[in-house]
């Protein structure tokens, strides 16, 4: 049985893959088996030029339970076994910065430890508001070592430090609170606040969502002058292309855009 599924959108949400963490039995826990399914099908769905929207899921009541501890514990290593296999974080966290597709994560479970870097990675976040998350790690004797990259960028210093040294679980309210997610809503209404997210994504066209991804990633992290040179050159970029003209075309016309068709 596959560890991550795929399945593309249908007619109303043609664009949109939903890759889905699926195995319940270890709580989608990020063993090696796992990540090696994930980022393939990750890879997929950057490549593919039909793709414009990625929404990352789970089944099951755990979205994404960290690190397989039983993996990594070292247990296999001290009787011969070859070490446990890390965690490649460029080719898993890294990505969603860098790639130009949207990917929205639809958080239908329990989150903690890895699963919060993973969900906190996402472009844009639902969470369903009564599931458990948490910086479990240092419960196991463990640090939230590479997810801080992630997660601490959107958290108040003074929030992030109880969040991830006490340990303790809050509810994914509290985790939009935080700004960790963009939204938290009852159960019932996922499925609502994903499509809606995704129907307002699939409006913008597909480079002009990409470029914009570049600038919440790299602006933040510039001087101010060199933030002004390099948008500069960038918006003069986009002015120039095809999409840009298209949008822009159809906007003096009345119409909707090529990219909405």
């Amino acid at each position: 049985m596959p560890l991550v599924e795929t399945t593309r959108g249908e007619d109303g949400l043609a664009g949109v893959v939903t890759v889905t963490l699926a195995n319940e039995e270890n709580r989608n826990a990020l063993s090696a088996a796992l990540v090696d399914e994930l980022v393939e099908a990750l890879d997929a769905a950057d490549c593919d030029p039909d793709v414009r929207v990625v929404v990352l899921t789970n089944r099951g009541r755990v979205f994404c339970a960290g690190a397989d501890l039983s993996e990594r514990s070292g247990d296999g290593a001290r009787d011969g076994g070859p070490p446990p296999k890390p965690v490649d974080p460029a080719a898993l966290f890294s990505r969603f910065r860098s790639s130009p597709k949207v990917y929205v994560g639809r958080i239908a479970g329990h989150c903690v430890a890895g699963g919060m870097g993973l969900a906190a990675a996402m472009d844009l976040t639902v969470v369903d508001e009564s599931a458990k998350f948490g910086f479990t790690e240092v419960r196991r004797g463990i640090a939230p070592a590479m997810i801080s990259v992630l997660c601490l960028p959107k958290m108040r210093p003074t929030e992030a430090a109880e969040a991830m040294l006490l340990g303790n679980r809050m509810t994914g309210a509290d985790a939009a609170r935080l700004g960790l997610v963009n939204r938290a809503v009852p159960a019932d209404e996922l499925d609502a606040a994903v499509e809606s997210f995704v129907t307002d994504l699939l409006a913008g066209g597909p480079d002009a969502l990409a470029a914009t991804k570049q600038l919440l990633t790299r602006v933040p992290g510039m001087d101010v002058d060199e933030a002004f040179v390099w948008t500069a050159e960038l918006s003069s970029t986009i002015f120039r292309s095809d999409e840009a003209r298209e949008g822009m075309r159809a906007f003096l016309e009345k119409r909707s855009p090529s990219w909405t068709d």
